[in-house]
């Protein structure tokens, strides 16, 4: 994101805990530690290991954290340091401390209206945006100007930008389509073939798009595109589930090899423990604790996911992958 932002002319202030890190970047224009091929114009760059410094000097903020970190980032900073403030997450996951989406956290926490408050999302690995290879993300607000704005600041000739105003229908899209690439990447790993798996991510579309209608999102259609208006940058507020960010991203982070959590569940699936995969990737797969969290919202939810539910079980319950799988198998349609 810091690099599409300075491609575009904007000079951002960047928050980095490491300061090697933060001197590489400055002398070697690169990230040695991720994405070390993706180049950075450091004019552009104010970069340092104070976060409250960022969010002061900020009239917009992009919260781009692992969710599992995202309470540590944010628990000393002082209530009011938000006020005034527009925040764009980046986080495909839910808070497991609290087990809230950072829409509701903020507002728990910092009293971040709605208004102020938006997402990015894919279909959008950050290896292929380093690369420049043509990508589309998504920015979701209840406010449609502000919105528009904040991703316009994102359009370059590598990546497209997409509007919506369904805010927690794209954010629990996004959650779920990380646990259902774990499971993609067990039954890969429990050496399922590709027959078997355009099944499963089919039912797991079909699965997710159930629980948004129970939550109670509105207008799911399939298909549905208002042709009156330009497809990028201005699409029509009904809720387009074929659409890239719902359909889309769940297809890319179950096939492509540049899921994390497609990795983790294959993993799993050839028998390492969670724990051992974990150490193994030395990365954050978000599918893991957004399972137990899924989990936990739909009991209140009661939104039928035999799917998710299996997955969970096998993280967390120690359900064998195989027996997990058999029981998934039944459920297919």
């Amino acid at each position: 994101m810091a690099k599409i932002l300075t491609d575009n002319g904007q000079t951002i202030y960047w928050w980095n805990r490491s300061e090697a890190a933060i001197k590489h970047i400055q002398t070697r224009h690169n990230n040695p530690q991720y994405l070390s091929t993706a180049r950075f114009d450091v004019n552009k760059l104010k970069i340092t290991t104070n976060a409250a410094e960022v969010i002061k000097n900020s009239d917009r903020i992009v919260i781009a954290v692992p969710s599992a970190y995202a309470n540590d980032a944010l628990k000393d900073m002082n209530a009011t340091i938000f006020e005034g403030k527009k925040i764009l997450s980046a986080i495909k996951g839910i808070l497991p401390e609290s087990n809230l989406l950072l829409n509701d956290y903020l507002k728990q926490y910092f009293n971040v209206a709605i208004e102020n408050y938006f997402a990015v999302l894919g279909p959008c690995h950050a290896e292929e945006v380093a690369a420049e290879k043509l990508s589309y993300l998504t920015f979701s607000g209840v406010d449609d100007e502000t919105t528009n704005v904040i991703a316009e600041h994102f359009k370059t000739f590598y990546l497209n930008t997409i509007t919506n105003n369904d805010i927690y229908g794209v954010q629990f899209a996004a959650i779920l389509k990380n646990i259902y690439a774990v499971g993609a990447g067990i039954a890969h790993g429990l050496d399922y073939g590709d027959n078997f798996l355009s099944v499963l991510i089919a039912n797991s579309a079909d699965e997710m798009a159930g629980f948004l209608r129970k939550l109670g999102v509105k207008n799911i259609q399939v298909g549905s595109i208002d042709h009156h208006k330009p497809i990028l940058h201005n699409q029509p507020i009904t809720t387009n589930y074929a659409g890239s960010v719902y359909l889309g991203d769940l297809l890319v982070t179950c096939y492509s090899l540049h899921s994390l959590n497609r990795s983790f569940g294959n993993m799993i699936g050839k028998g390492y423990s969670v724990k051992g995969a974990q150490l193994e990737m030395n990365m954050v797969a978000e599918g893991y604790n957004a399972s137990k969290c899924m989990h936990i919202i739909n009991e209140k939810v009661h939104a039928e996911m035999p799917i998710a539910e299996t997955i969970y079980k096998i993280l967390w319950e120690h359900l064998p992958a195989s027996e997990g799988f058999n029981e998934i198998e039944t459920v297919l349609v």
